[in-house]
């Protein structure tokens, strides 16, 4: 039975990574309908900034790691102005392969400037300390990425619910052509949803990073965020997150008593029972457009 329980803890610890990059790609959803597949790039890129910007310049994290966070608003802005927004008719599909694009190209520049090989991420709290509740033991790390994912979710609902530019986004998503003609820029909240999605998964790479810091260290969280997204539904933030904890506790209970080989094939699983079942997900209604 302490197994149990240890499994399940490490599930909602691990979960915790996969909510913040759930909720990264709904932000995106919820405005523009477009699943970004970069995402996990775009927090390598800031991941290996702040490796850099610790390692060869010397500076402390609490400089590197705001240094970071800014970065990522840039570079999501960028992406989207610079990118996306060149695509000349774009549909939903075009979108999503720009966004593969992207990810490749992301990748590509990471690997060639800092080669394949693992690194060491100097964080404040090392992944091997570790607290007891009880007798289940959860490392620092993952209280404080279960700590950071629940206040994230609560700033994006209470910013999403109550201010004008969260309002605006939710406006822009419904219907942009009706946005554009109550005076919204349309283009630059997409801008700015992209600015603030890069920013929330870049917090997660970085959380992630001590424990795995190389090329390919965001392609598995991104795509269990994606399924915890689409279990939860792509427009639920609270969704996301409850969809990336049953993930991680699920996945956790089948690689201890089934098999650790296919430990990851569970997400998968859950994408297409959840899409046979119910498309729309778990938390967010399903619409149907008549024409």
């Amino acid at each position: 039975m302490l197994d149990f329980f240890q499994m399940i803890a490490s599930g909602i610890a691990v979960g915790s990574s996969y909510a913040l990059m759930g909720l990264a790609m709904v932000i995106i959803y919820k405005t523009s309908e477009v699943v970004n597949f970069a995402q996990g790039e775009m927090a390598l890129v800031s991941v290996f900034l702040t490796f850099m910007v610790l390692e060869f310049h010397g500076l402390p994290f609490y400089v590197a790691f705001p240094c970071a966070l800014l970065f990522a608003i840039f570079l999501g802005c960028f992406l989207e102005f610079a990118v996306l927004r060149r695509a000349k008719e774009p549909n939903v599909l075009g979108m999503i392969i720009i966004t593969i694009g992207l990810e490749m190209i992301l990748m590509g520049l990471v690997s060639w400037k800092f080669g394949a090989d693992p690194k060491s991420m100097p964080f404040p709290i090392s992944p091997y300390e570790s607290v007891s509740i009880g007798e289940i033991f959860v490392s620092s790390l993952e209280v404080l990425t279960f700590i950071v994912a629940l206040t994230i979710m609560v700033i994006l609902f209470l910013f999403l619910r109550y201010s004008k530019l969260g309002i605006a986004m939710k406006a822009t998503q419904q219907n942009p052509l009706a946005a554009k003609v109550m005076g919204i820029r349309t283009n630059r909240i997409l801008m700015i949803t992209w600015g603030i999605s890069s920013l929330v998964g870049s917090v997660a790479g970085i959380l992630i990073a001590p424990t795995t810091m190389q090329p390919y260290m965001m392609w598995d969280p991104m795509l269990k965020g994606f399924a915890a997204a689409v279990l939860g539904g792509m427009t639920s933030l609270p969704g996301s997150v409850f969809g990336a904890y049953m993930i991680g506790i699920i996945e956790n209970l089948f690689g201890g008593y089934v098999s650790i080989e296919f430990k990851s094939v569970v997400a998968f699983f859950i994408i297409v029972l959840v899409l046979c079942l119910r498309p729309s997900g778990l938390f967010a209604r399903h619409y149907v457009k008549k024409v």
